[in-house]
């Protein structure tokens, strides 16, 4: 099964609780939450990933 990566933007002024994101197997292991923006707000630096 394709990676997950479940994430979550911190920025204050940002209505984006949460996001998961769907990897295809295409998808380096080295691809991070840091190789993303917020879908949101667009910021980089808010972003962390959530672990369950």
């Amino acid at each position: 099964m394709p990676a997950t990566l479940e994430v979550a933007c911190t920025d204050d002024g940002c209505e984006l609780d949460m996001f998961e994101m769907h990897y295809t197997y295409d998808m380096s292991d080295s691809v991070g939450v840091a190789d993303f923006n917020c879908p949101y707000c667009g910021g980089t630096d808010c972003l962390e990933e959530i672990e369950l």
